[in-house]
């Protein structure tokens, strides 16, 4: 296997040597060069052709936000951003996911966090992640006529509609979210994989960005058609049934398989529900979380499962497990997703 190549840009002369002793320690890659602010970055990132970039976003002459759009319209690489966990840092993180970056490490403590070998294992599995994933993913194209139009659906039920996604997942939200219709008569269940603090920031600019309304998931919350609801990080979410209504159950039992929340968790409480027609949707991610679910959900009779196709998958990771099981009934590009929900969920 080749050395990935890793650019490192960050205005902490601190913050470059530690990530860079990191990556030394490890044979799987090499770096390249490093730089102090997103000007020196965006220079290097052209003359050094690395495989991937570490990128902070506050530094001095060009921030790390103006670096990665520039980068992603001249030299289209992947990129891992390292970021605060304050409200502002996880917006930030938002916007850089938006305009391209593959993925994100939370500093543990401020913007020189002189602990980050707490979260080096992370930020070396993210880094070999993100080596591979199809940056060109993004797709912006209308929706195409496909299956889509011939769902074998009755008109007269109750639907709701689960997704599951983790690595490119903000992005892949906001392109299904944005394009749902307004008027859709089922609630949307979400999991993505993402830390405490920065669901919430993610459920408040899908909801900008939406004709639906998008918020974080509360407990005991009772569910309405027409809302999608995002689990919290560091929270399972499950639905259950309770005098003829849905209701959100969050709670902090352990991990599983690595993931709180867990894809297979809401899955699996969703297929308990009898009286639902069910869609459930496997967006990009690492991993298989959401296979097991989709497994339990098939032995209900009134469930589609879709998975998003390898074409525009950032990380064709669950979507492929899922698919591996034969029990998935339609795969699509993520521009079709968005008009698939609309018609499986139409009043």
């Amino acid at each position: 296997m080749n050395e990935i190549k890793v650019l490192i840009v960050d205005d902490s002369a601190f913050m470059r040597k530690l990530i860079g002793d990191f990556l030394a320690c490890d044979s799987r890659f090499h770096v390249v060069g490093t730089a102090r602010n997103g000007e020196e970055g965006l220079k290097k990132a052209l003359e050094l052709s690395p495989d991937i970039v570490t990128l902070d976003i506050e530094m001095p002459k060009m921030n790390g936000l103006d670096m990665l759009k520039q980068l992603m319209r001249v030299k289209p690489l992947p990129v891992v951003m390292l970021s605060s966990t304050t409200i502002e840092g996880a917006e930030n993180t938002l916007t850089a996911m938006q305009y391209g970056a593959v993925d994100f490490v939370a500093k543990p403590s401020g913007a020189i966090s002189l602990d980050l070998h707490k979260v080096k294992d992370e930020l070396i599995s993210k880094l070999l992640l993100a080596s591979k994933a199809n940056i060109s993913s993004s797709s912006h194209q209308h929706a195409q006529n496909s299956s889509v139009y011939n769902l074998p659906m009755g008109t007269k039920v109750n639907k709701m509609i689960c997704i599951g996604t983790s690595t490119g997942g903000p992005r892949a939200l906001q392109e299904v979210l944005s394009t749902v219709s307004k008027d859709i008569n089922a609630p949307i269940f979400i999991v993505q994989h993402m830390p405490p603090n920065f669901t919430k920031s993610l459920a408040a600019r899908l909801n900008q960005l939406s004709d639906i309304e998008v918020k974080e998931a509360k407990d005991n919350e009772i569910v309405r058609s027409g809302c999608a609801y995002i689990a919290p990080g560091g929270f399972h979410m499950t639905v259950v049934e309770k005098k003829g209504q849905l209701s959100i159950c969050l709670d902090t039992s352990s991990p599983v398989k690595g993931h709180r929340p867990s894809v297979d968790r809401l899955f699996q409480s969703i297929s308990k529900i009898s009286g639902y027609q069910a869609l459930a949707i496997v967006l990009t991610g690492m991993g298989a979380d959401g296979t097991e679910g989709v497994i339990e959900l098939k032995k209900n009779k009134d469930v589609l499962v879709l998975a998003e196709s390898e074409e525009t998958a950032v990380i064709y990771g669950m979507p492929k497990s899922a698919v591996s099981t034969k029990l998935v009934d339609y795969i699509e590009p993520l521009r079709n997703v968005g008009s698939f929900i609309s018609r499986y969920a139409q009043k």
